[in-house]
């Protein structure tokens, strides 16, 4: 027996996100690219609100006479939110040389193109025309899983 996919908002919106992603990026070497890009971008964010709110603490160190209004996040919040950022680039750093591993691997045109039949039925286009088709169909049937039947 499978067991069904959660339908929470927050799972539903990863599955929508994670076959988009299949589906624009259906090659091997795409999903490397895509998959470096995403780190490297993760890293340059972190880095720069890490960058950001060491300065900001600082600032407050050499200043003491900031009024708490004027502290929209306490010190201690960025403290702590420091500790986990340097957590996360250190993590972040490590993925990084993982993906540098994967980027010597090379596959052949072949390869690529099963790669974009694979993706194909892991993620067909929801606005295909006989997926569209096939899902009105499959509501409109009277004992389909998705409808109360109070018979």
């Amino acid at each position: 027996m499978t067991e069904e996919p959660c339908q929470c908002s927050d799972c539903q919106r990863f599955y929508r996100e994670h076959d988009r992603l299949i589906r624009e990026f259906p090659t091997f070497k795409q999903q490397q690219e895509l998959n470096w890009a995403s780190i490297q971008s993760f890293r340059t964010l972190c880095t720069k609100v890490t960058d950001e709110l060491q300065r900001e603490l600082s600032e407050r160190e050499s200043n003491e006479e900031t009024s708490t209004k004027e502290k929209h996040i306490s010190d201690t919040e960025i403290t702590e939110a420091l500790d986990e950022l340097e957590s996360v680039n250190a993590y972040l750093y490590s993925i990084e040389a993982l993906m540098e591993r994967i980027f010597d691997t090379k596959i052949s045109n072949n390869i690529e193109s099963k790669f974009k039949e694979i993706a194909n039925e892991l993620a067909p286009d929801p606005l295909n025309m006989d997926r569209l088709i096939l899902n009105r169909l499959f509501h409109q049937t009277p004992d389909s899983p998705d409808k109360k039947n109070i018979n």
